[in-house]
């Protein structure tokens, strides 16, 4: 059997693209609230003002879960829904909502995986300097013990950030998401210092206070880039593409990921970098450093390449007519062998899959029904690989698919449809979709049936 007897199975969303509810029961404002007010900065206008109306419909959407039959779901916390200023009071109505929702998922016989940023950072402390100020450590680390003290006796997997390089690299370099920056690359690392100490300060955070053990890792995104062939050649260049740095940028695993793992920036970043790097503390990358129990990986694509003349990494240009999703996004399967492989490797830490999915063109037919058979071929495909990958002795853990449900996708506003479940943005109906079907088979199987 691939897939370990408690392998958790499960499905993905995130605060601020399902919740709404924005101004209800206390929740203070994120960054996200205030760039979806930017005019033209989100398709057609869009917000999550309302998204899915998960706030109010929290109780529907986990019988959907149970019906799907899924073992596990990755939510996230919203920060100001928690500490509407960011620090200092507590908003008792936010975390009782989370309260409700973890025992409702328990009761389901779903495991909550817990996720305490998914970038709806919140407004005030923006206003402070956010991720370039420095206290932005501490910060999250007093809203990390506010969610675990309310919820670590019946919560033990948790995730600390959800993708790094995408909410400092769209978000703080190239603008196209909250909160708008296009700063320099000088200013990109400082906060990347900031966020991968506060990620060892909620390390920290969770286990000290946690009341049952906990179970610790993150979700960086996990850039894969594959062997053409299988040659040794082209293996050793696809390792060092996948797992060591060779631009200036943050677009990497390695920058990202050996702080955290060994307590170290990779030589080659800080080559790369040079002058622009900010100062380090003493202490600064000891605290980054915090032992972690599985290695988290949101994996869609990846890129195949080969070995150059003198053996670096080039990549492979695809054959016209490569299959893309909606999102222009290639099938690329082999990127859920190979990347699990690879950073295990690296790393020497279990693996979770902590999103994977596809925007699809979905709507419902005239049936009633919605037919999705391109997701069910894509996530069938991606699932034999990391199938592979735990045949060959990777450690996998779970398998989160994004997303349980259509819902707000950052600067594309509703455009993109990732959901398992089909949510009608007017009437807010939801309407489970083949994929939904074939995955609790899938599940109920343990893999087995792929």
């Amino acid at each position: 059997m691939a897939f370990g007897e408690d392998f958790a199975w499960g499905a993905a969303a995130a605060s601020y693209q399902i919740e709404g509810a924005v101004r209800e029961d206390g929740r203070g404002q994120s960054v996200w609230d205030e760039f979806c007010r930017w005019e033209g900065k989100v398709w057609q206008g869009h917000t999550g003002e309302v998204a899915c109306d998960h706030y109010h419909r929290w109780a529907e959407d986990v019988e959907l879960m149970k019906q799907i039959g899924l073992k596990a779901y990755r939510l996230s916390i919203a920060w100001p829904r928690v500490l509407p200023e960011g620090v200092g009071a507590i908003n008792d109505k936010g975390l009782a909502f989370y309260d409700r929702l973890v025992d409702a998922l328990l009761a389901a016989g779903i495991q909550p995986w817990v996720t305490l940023f998914h970038w709806d950072y919140p407004l005030a402390l923006y206003r402070r300097g956010g991720w370039l100020n420095r206290d932005a450590v501490e910060w999250f680390g007093e809203y990390t013990r506010a969610v675990v003290d309310r919820l670590s006796d019946r919560v033990r997997h948790w995730f600390t950030l959800n993708e790094p390089q995408v909410f400092i690299g769209h978000g703080h370099a190239l603008g196209l998401h909250a909160p708008g920056l296009q700063l320099p690359i000088s200013q990109q690392l400082l906060v990347t210092h900031h966020v991968l100490m506060a990620h060892g300060r909620a390390v920290q955070v969770i286990r000290e206070r946690s009341k049952v053990e906990p179970l610790v890792g993150w979700a960086p995104v996990g850039g894969v880039r594959y062997p053409a062939t299988d040659s040794d050649a082209d293996r050793q260049a696809a390792w060092a593409a996948t797992t060591e740095m060779h631009e200036p940028n943050l677009w990497s695993n390695a920058w990202f990921a050996e702080p955290v793992v060994f307590g170290r920036y990779p030589e080659s970043g800080l080559r790369l970098f040079g002058g622009d790097m900010p100062p380090i503390r003493d202490g600064d990358m000891e605290l980054m450093c915090q032992p972690l129990d599985f290695y988290g990986m949101n994996c869609y694509v990846g890129s195949p390449v080969r070995a150059g003349e003198d053996g670096r990494p080039q990549p492979v240009p695809r054959q016209p007519g490569h299959p893309i999703s909606l999102y222009e996004w290639p099938l690329e399967p082999k990127a859920l062998y190979w990347g699990p492989k690879f950073l295990h490797e690296k790393y020497s830490l279990p693996i979770v899959i902590t999103e994977n999915g596809i925007s699809n063109m979905d709507w419902v037919s005239l049936d009633g029904k919605v037919h999705d058979p391109q997701r069910i071929d894509y996530t069938h495909r991606y699932l034999r690989e990391l199938k592979r990958a735990a045949g060959d002795g990777v450690p996998v853990l779970g398998y989160f698919h994004w997303s349980i449900l259509d819902n707000f996708e950052w600067h594309h506003g509703y455009k993109h449809r990732f959901g398992l479940v089909h949510v009608d943005f007017e009437t807010l109906k939801r309407t489970p979709k083949d994929s939904a079907r074939w995955y609790g088979d899938v599940i109920r199987a343990n893999g087995e049936n792929l």
